[in-house]
């Protein structure tokens, strides 16, 4: 078994729901007392999030790419950076390595082409949808992609920062959220890419009547799928 290499920290909760899917995913797979061999770096989300909010973009690589190095030194084999909005640095982050870094966008443009979609909705933070770092990456993959309309923006965030990388769970946050999935699909999305870890904590492919492709479970398939080749 491979070791897997985890930047987390951003946020904390997301972290420790790739960290119990890789357990309970190499557990299934293995059976018995089997866990994932994984080495952890956790980021202070305070510190990455004021430092993304002024624009500071190489401060917030120098962190990651620290964290990074940290981790590869620690015997990691492979990279998964915990986060969808931060991978507007995965980049540099994977030239500062001498390890491959599993993007999260590869991943799951090659779960959309498995369904036999090119057309697809994204969900996110403000940052993930209105910067092209993330959809560019995945449009490279040949998809279109479909993000809600500006004025949402905010009202996604305030979901994501006031309340689920709190632990809060609303249930009129999922009908906003299912609400925009609705959206997407009449404006052509064949899925809804769910583009954040935290929106997992709230919404799930029984709340929707589109097909939904979350990332956390995606990302997480696809570094067990490396680790126990």
């Amino acid at each position: 078994m491979q070791t897997i290499g985890l930047i987390g920290g951003m946020s904390w909760e997301s972290s420790s729901v790739y960290y119990e899917m890789l357990n309970r995913g190499v557990q299934q797979r293995r059976g018995g007392l089997s866990s994932a061999r994984t080495v952890l770096s956790s980021v202070d989300f305070a510190e990455v999030d004021a430092l993304q909010r002024a624009e500071r973009w190489d401060d917030v690589a120098e962190v990651l790419v620290g964290a990074a190095t940290g981790v590869e030194r620690a015997g990691a084999d492979f990279l998964l950076l915990c986060t969808t909005t931060f991978h507007r640095v995965a980049d540099q982050v994977a030239d500062a390595v001498d390890i491959p870094v599993l993007h999260l966008a590869d991943v799951v443009a090659d779960a959309v082409r498995a369904q036999g979609l090119d057309e697809i909705g994204f969900v996110g933070t403000s940052l993930a949808m209105s910067r092209t770092f993330f959809l560019d990456r995945l449009r490279s993959h040949g998809l279109t992609v479909h993000v809600p309309e500006a004025h949402h923006h905010e009202e996604l965030d305030a979901i994501i920062y006031g309340e689920l990388i709190h632990g809060r769970v609303l249930d009129s946050s999922r009908r906003t959220v299912v609400g925009l999935v609705e959206e997407l699909w009449d404006a052509g999305a064949g899925g809804v890419v769910l583009g954040c870890t935290e929106l997992e904590l709230l919404v799930r492919q029984a709340d929707a009547e589109l097909p939904l492709f979350p990332c956390t479970s995606l990302h997480v398939a696809a570094a067990l799928d490396r680790a126990l080749a």
